[in-house]
């Protein structure tokens, strides 16, 4: 899929989203979640098969019940192209919507990227969480930026994630001897409460909520497909 280059038309648009990103990065506040919540949101997102639809999914899980009790799907238009660090403005208007659907209450919100563990500090879970005024977690599969030790094979085990020596994420093996997540800030929460929530959220290797939520894409990007 093409990328924008420095002498794009998008390249005034990335500078604005550029400095969006920094603004929103002023306002992201890191406090301890207590106590952690019972009820706790997830969205994920992903594209139908032509690549111009953005397809996305949020849930809200019971933590006590370890249930879903509610799901909604939202659909948008692809506007832009990808461009690495800037996912955000691509998929965001898509989770928002759905977010913004679900009727049960929730304390956080578990998202599938990056928080405070980008390049301008802040990625998809900070910029939609920042954007709701809600507690959000970063939840990411693979490591965008930083540099970490792999933790020891034990579930709950974590080391930092660093880059030019600040802090930025935990990398979280949550269950034993599979590969990590990589943790972060997104907005309203702590590097320690984050993890301590994902860990309370985990049945497999990701987290209930936003490994429901991904459920709900495929499900969603399989009827998107036979209605074509």
């Amino acid at each position: 899929m093409a990328r924008a280059k420095s002498n794009s038309p998008l390249s005034p648009l990335i500078a604005q989203w550029k400095a969006e990103q920094t603004d929103m990065r002023r306002r992201l506040i890191v406090r301890p979640l207590r106590p952690l919540p019972r009820f706790v949101a997830g969205a994920d997102a992903a594209y139908s098969d032509d690549k111009k639809t953005v397809l996305a999914a949020a849930v809200v899980y019971d933590r006590e019940e370890q249930r879903i009790l509610e799901i909604v799907h939202a659909t948008r238009p692809v506007e832009y192209p990808y461009i690495p660090t800037f996912l955000s403005f691509r998929e965001g208007p898509a989770v928002l919507q759905a977010i913004r659907a679900l009727k049960h209450e929730f304390g956080v919100i578990c998202f599938d990227g990056q928080g405070y563990a980008h390049p301008r500090r802040c990625g998809l879970a900070s910029h939609m969480s920042i954007t709701l005024d809600v507690p959000g977690v970063g939840v990411a599969k693979s490591r965008l930026i930083g540099e970490f030790v792999e933790p020891a094979p034990e579930a709950g085990s974590h080391n930092p994630l660093t880059d030019q020596g600040e802090l930025i994420g935990l990398v979280l093996r949550t269950r034993p001897a599979t590969r990590p997540l990589f943790i972060s800030v997104g907005h309203k929460v702590d590097l320690e409460t984050a993890a301590e929530l994902v860990m309370a959220c985990t049945k497999h290797r990701v987290p209930e909520p936003t490994r429901q939520a991904d459920v709900e894409v495929a499900k969603l990007k399989r009827q998107f497909a036979a209605r074509r």
